[in-house]
């Protein structure tokens, strides 16, 4: 069912607020290269996304250790970047309700602490709606999806969006410290790219996810650009409640100059 209004405007938005403010900017840090929504019909790990070719030439003689550690280095120097996570199967609820389900987000971060994004959601199994959400150091703002005005998040929620998407404390530590590394190939995704498969362990994967993904190892493929070492596409699923849930990412426009402003229309 879609656009539709809950019967409960004001409830509605007091649960999304509670979910939605940490995990809007928060899955940029999961884990492509497309500067647009991404459009997805089967399972997100059906396919990867398909992207014009750059012309990237990766070394053959490359091994998975050398990849994964100038990886590390690149992506703790990031300073921007363009996001788009679609995600399919089992699904993952953002609130302690278990009632709204993240379906796909798409949006840019800038360093240190700006981010904004349209997230995709499903509530109560039934009602799919999209949101808007704008983080600028300590302030965030989340759109209300019965009136469309932003709204300023409450004091008294434990949410900092510089950890967010942070280059030092949260892809370079997910990289060094990724096990079972190996390179699987070099596959062509918009360019020839390493493809590198490891696990990620349980405690990186909390703290990335800021708590979305508890308790388990995840084995992630990321696929990385053989000039730059930045990761440009990733897949990994997921196990909730004995079900499984795919994810695709796909990280573009690297350092590039976003303008994120705070919400034009803020409600108080």
């Amino acid at each position: 069912m879609t656009d539709q209004h809950p019967r409960d405007g004001t409830q509605t938005f007091a649960r999304l607020a509670l979910g939605l403010a940490g995990i809007a900017m928060a899955v940029v840090v999961i884990i492509a290269v497309r500067p647009r929504r991404v459009e997805q019909t089967g399972p997100a790990t059906a396919a990867l996304e398909a992207t014009a070719d750059d012309g990237a030439s990766a070394d053959p003689t490359a091994t998975a250790a050398d990849v994964v550690t100038a990886a590390a280095l690149a992506m703790g120097q990031v300073i921007g970047v363009e996001f788009t996570l679609t995600r399919s199967g089992a699904p993952v609820y953002i609130d302690a309700f278990e009632s709204i389900a993240l379906d796909d987000l798409f949006g840019q971060f800038s360093v240190p602490s700006r981010a904004q994004a349209e997230i995709t959601v499903t509530i109560d199994d039934s009602y799919r709606t999209r949101l808007g959400a704008v983080a600028i150091d300590e302030e965030v703002w989340i759109s209300n999806p019965v009136t469309g005005d932003f709204e300023t998040l409450p004091p008294g929620y434990d949410i900092d969006p510089s950890s967010f998407f942070d280059p030092q404390d949260g892809w370079r530590p997910l990289l060094e410290n990724l096990q079972d590394v190996r390179l699987v190939g070099i596959e062509t995704v918009g360019g020839e790219r390493y493809h590198i498969g490891g696990t990620a362990p349980a405690a990186q994967v909390k703290k990335i996810t800021v708590g979305l993904v508890r308790d388990q190892d995840v084995a992630v493929d990321l696929w990385i650009h053989p000039t730059s070492y930045l990761v440009t596409q990733a897949r990994f699923t997921t196990m909730i409640n004995g079900r499984s849930s795919d994810w695709l990412l796909s990280l573009d426009r690297y350092d590039e100059p976003f303008t994120i402003r705070p919400p034009q229309h803020v409600r108080s």
